[in-house]
């Protein structure tokens, strides 16, 4: 490419894969990226984060390192300035770098970024206004309509402003530089609700079957359990489950809605053509899958790592739009970008451009891997909620406060076919996928799977021994 390319990275927090109407669910309302996928970009239905939470996960996907490898495996220790990502990279390169939305991922904001857009005043939301909740011991996670606010057209929370001010700097641009944009965005992260249209949208009868407590098997995690224990959600019927879950589906919808807004003002302004659009979500979600909201740190189902993600090129690029079906991690988005963008990182990581696949759906990595939990005693790993009873988020920090062997390490190996979760202070995992997608039988000790464990178990072994550590390039000086 001659011309260097627009960025732009839509990043929405905790949406589930499986949530898009172009990958086989027919209860999804996301006519943007249905479009994206039948026409300019390609959409991965393998898709896999590295951490299933936030912070982790963004300190991989904007570095190329898995979490191990600078520990950055909580939700309380973020990037420092001296640990670079594919922002800075950009910035240092000459784009201009606007920032909206949430954090999560570095101190060194001004090294990152050119624009910082905090939303003032900042606007509630359902986390900052919790007068739903019947009870602060209630963890049913709201699940219903919001109501506009006079006046406005949208129901103004954060999300909204930063939406609207990203349109109105694209419509405004006029650098010279190249732009890159990074919207990171709170839905569809619970507490589950939205406004109208994106309510009523959502045909509840089309929803795909709940996997439920009863479908599964005994060899669970012990976290699982005690979450599931702590939530206290079994008492709710089918009907009640239904509508949390057409509420997330609402939430993805409204974020849908919003990447149409940001495509609409690239289109308006000449740049899409020139524009690399990257779609992805963080991590998933249980919405009410096993019986839970939310996420854990050291779980692993498809619904908490396997994330939407879609890649539109520069036009400029062959690319034949449509599903891939490629196993790929969400660390590789910057050696990607490095190579679209021309530029060689001043540092080592583990990514792996997705170029190649951009007309083709050839293999390209063998397995994915993922990670979490904590040694014993590494309680400064938990998050300030697991001391408050009263915090919706309780159920799962108290958890991974206090008992070392729930939220003990754990590595995530997964192939096309297998599924297998070596984890440090309890039985391991591992899953026929082929037989069993909704991972609900752990056949560990099942013999006949024997020599697939041992296969997955010398993949682990490998990726720990080669993502282990890195080497700075800065040689230091010495007398010799």
């Amino acid at each position: 490419m001659s011309r260097k390319p627009h960025f732009i990275f839509f990043n929405p927090d905790q949406w589930r894969g499986d949530v898009i109407a172009h990958q086989g669910n027919p209860a999804a309302s996301t006519p943007t990226l249905d479009r994206l996928a039948q026409t300019d970009a390609i959409s991965f239905g393998r898709a896999f984060c590295q951490n299933p939470v936030c912070t982790p996960s963004r300190c991989s996907f904007m570095t190329g390192w898995y979490p191990h490898t600078r520990g950055k495996r909580s939700m309380t220790h973020l990037l420092h300035e001296d640990e670079p990502t594919m922002l800075h990279h950009l910035k240092d390169a000459g784009w201009h770098v606007w920032w909206g939305g949430k954090n999560d991922l570095t101190l060194d904001v001004e090294g990152a970024c050119h624009v910082r857009h905090c939303a003032q005043p900042a606007h509630a939301n359902l986390h900052a206004d919790e007068s739903w909740r019947p009870s602060q011991g209630d963890y049913s996670m709201f699940a219903g309509k919001l109501d506009k606010l006079p006046g406005e057209e949208f129901y103004m929370d954060d999300d909204w402003c930063h939406v609207l001010e990203a349109e109105r700097t694209i419509d405004e641009y006029t650098g010279d530089e190249p732009m890159c944009l990074f919207l990171a965005l709170q839905y569809p992260h619970p507490p589950y609700g939205v406004e109208e249209p994106y309510y009523s949208c959502i045909d509840r009868a089309a929803l795909p079957p709940r996997i439920r407590p009863d479908d599964i098997a005994p060899g669970k995690p012990v976290m699982q359990g005690l979450i599931r224990e702590n939530q206290a959600l079994d008492g709710h019927d089918e009907s009640w489950w239904d509508e949390l879950r057409a509420t997330y589906y609402g939430m993805c919808a409204r974020v849908d809605a919003q990447l149409e807004r940001i495509i609409a003002a690239l289109k308006r302004k000449g740049m899409y053509e020139d524009t690399a659009l990257f779609f992805f979500s963080d991590h998933g979600d249980y919405t009410g899958d096993y019986g839970l909201v939310e996420k854990a740190q050291n779980l692993f189902e498809d619904c908490l790592t396997r994330v939407p993600f879609l890649l539109k090129p520069p036009a400029a690029l062959p690319c034949r739009a449509g599903n891939r079906q490629a196993l790929v991690e969400l660390l590789d988005i910057p050696a990607t970008v490095y190579e679209l963008a021309g530029i060689t990182p001043r540092y080592s990581h583990f990514g792996r451009s997705l170029t190649h696949l951009l007309d083709n759906d050839e293999q390209h990595r063998e397995a994915v891997f993922c990670e979490g939990g904590r040694r014993a005693g590494e309680i400064h790993c938990s998050e300030a909620s697991a001391d408050n009873p009263a915090s919706l988020y309780w159920p799962r920090t108290s958890v991974q406060r206090t008992n070392d062997l729930a939220h003990g390490k754990a590595i995530m190996c997964r192939t096309v076919s297998h599924k297998y979760v070596y984890r440090m202070t309890e039985a391991d995992e591992f899953y026929d996928l082929d037989q069993d997608p909704n991972e609900c039988c752990n056949l560990i000790d099942e013999p006949a799977c024997a020599e697939l464990i041992a296969q997955c178990r010398e993949r682990v072994l490998d990726f720990l021994a080669e993502t282990s550590d890195i080497v700075p390039w800065e040689i230091d000086p010495r007398d010799v």
